[in-house]
């Protein structure tokens, strides 16, 4: 059985992609700081899933955990690097030690668990490693600069590695969301909310089940041969 780790993924759209790979078959292996209730109600009736608690914050310790990772679970097929901070600020008035632990965790951070995680899938010659990023890399969000920069180079990353890995047969894709109908949102009522709503053709917004079914499509052989690229799910907002 193939094995996945997500970062992130005891909630929200990291816990959604956890489930629907489990669906399609993987073993999954989410990370966080601490379980929430619902990912530990799931995990409860769920064989091909656990949890490795780990803070990416803590850099310096990336390399150990990817070890352990590596020990208890032997060599990973699939890295999706879920997690981030999107701490919202005016950039003027943002303090640099909110700016330092964003570019952190949305940056450091998953390049430096992709280049330890990576090397059990060049000795495998296969894997896929998949990045969350966002729409606002590209579109940009007033208050959110830090982390739209933040999405942008993670997509850059995206593309240089996918050409370094391509040989050894694993594949790198971003998948980029709108906004969705999570709990992000749910502060966003009245004619805002309404506001991003008619920005879709389709009237409404993605939720995070469409986003994971994109994650669980490029893990799969279907994807085989796709890499390098950002797939968009905002019910085409930004078309």
């Amino acid at each position: 059985m193939d094995k996945v780790l997500i970062t992130g993924g005891t909630r929200g759209l990291g816990l959604a992609i956890a489930r629907h790979l489990v669906e399609r078959g993987y073993g999954v292996i989410i990370v966080g700081r601490s379980l929430s209730d619902e990912a530990a109600q799931w995990l409860q009736c769920e064989d091909k899933a656990s949890f490795e608690p780990f803070d990416l914050t803590d850099i310096d310790q990336i390399h150990d955990f990817a070890q352990t990772i590596s020990r208890r679970h032997g060599r990973l097929y699939g890295l999706v690097n879920n997690a981030a901070l999107g701490l919202d600020g005016v950039l003027a008035t943002m303090h640099e030690s909110d700016i330092g632990q964003v570019l952190r965790v949305n940056i450091e951070a998953p390049i430096l668990l992709t280049k330890y995680l990576l090397r059990p899938m060049l000795i495998n010659q296969r894997g896929r490693v998949i990045n969350i990023t966002s729409i606002i890399g590209s579109t940009g969000f007033k208050g959110l600069s830090v982390y739209g920069a933040s999405k942008a180079a993670l997509h850059g990353f995206t593309r240089s590695l996918a050409r370094e890995v391509g040989k050894a047969g694993i594949t790198v894709n971003s998948v980029a969301p709108g906004y969705m109908e999570t709990s992000m949102t749910q502060a966003l009522q009245g004619d805002k909310l309404a506001s991003i709503k008619r920005r879709s053709p389709l009237g409404k917004l993605a939720d995070v089940d469409d986003v994971a079914q994109m994650v669980g499509f490029l893990m799969g052989p279907e994807a085989a041969m796709i890499t390098g690229t950002e797939i968009t799910v905002d019910g085409g907002s930004t078309a």
